[in-house]
């Protein structure tokens, strides 16, 4: 069976334990029938499934700037004096796949926020496991901290920093470029996004359409680039602790 501990290797034949987990300094085996209320679980599988769906969304948000290009170039047909059937077919058309991509958006944005969470919360508990006094926030900060107003400007980015330090294998620098860089992106698509999600709902007439288009398609390009910094940040995050759990944990595990 594998490990009772690291989840990651076999436990040796007379144990619940890898050689690795029973090697750990300090770590004392958990008495007949207790459980340790923090263990390592593998982060590869959901890491994957994570960042998987993160790619789908930034196809998303790309089938979503092309429409908003379509419907850009349709208006501005029409504001160039163009009609017939062809105008027409193309205004339908523009608006038809304008619908598609925000219905398509708006699911993705809730599937990857729900996986995403599941994932950090996984991280999370693998990071106390590595380093259990290394976390500036609590636990429960790993879900409350994207929903609570104000805080949720920067409470989620420290959350992922603590992770991200204390999964650090210490060989080399493991900077917190991208980190920022996805935080700073996810920060300003959303503003970005409120806004101009409020100026294409209150625009009536072919110009307002027309001109909130470009607006829209840089939006749209923002949220593109922030959702594969994000799937970045998960890969190079989950490899980070899986190399650290393979290498066997440095610190006891609290019990």
């Amino acid at each position: 069976m594998l490990c009772t501990r690291c989840h990651h290797f076999e436990a040796a034949p007379d144990g619940v334990l890898c050689t690795q987990c029973a090697a750990a300094p300090g770590f004392q085996a958990p008495p007949a029938g207790a459980a340790p209320t923090v263990w390592l679980r593998s982060p590869v599988g959901l890491g994957w499934a994570t960042a998987v769906l993160l790619a789908v969304a930034a196809a998303v948000d790309l089938f979503s700037l092309g429409a908003d290009l379509y419907l850009y170039d349709v208006t501005g047909d029409l504001l160039g004096g163009g009609a017939g059937d062809a105008v027409r077919d193309g205004s339908d058309l523009a608006d038809t796949l304008t619908v598609v991509a925000g219905a398509a958006q708006a699911l993705m944005l809730f599937v990857c926020a729900v996986v995403f969470v599941v994932w950090l919360w996984r991280v999370r508990r693998n990071a106390e496991v590595f380093a259990p006094d290394g976390h500036r926030k609590a636990r429960p900060w790993v879900i409350a901290g994207w929903v609570v107003p104000i805080v949720s400007l920067w409470y989620p980015r420290r959350v992922v920093v603590d992770i991200w330090d204390a999964s650090s294998t210490g060989e080399k620098s493991e900077g917190h470029a991208l980190i920022n860089a996805w935080w700073t992106l996810w920060l300003i698509s959303n503003t970005v996004g409120q806004l101009l999600y409020v100026a294409f709902e209150e625009a009536d007439t072919s110009r307002e359409i027309h001109d909130s288009m470009t607006q829209a398609m840089a939006g749209d390009a923002l949220d593109l680039v922030a959702a594969l910094l994000a799937a970045a940040v998960v890969l190079r995050l989950t490899r980070m602790q899986d190399e650290m759990a393979r290498r066997g944990p440095a610190v006891p595990v609290a019990m």
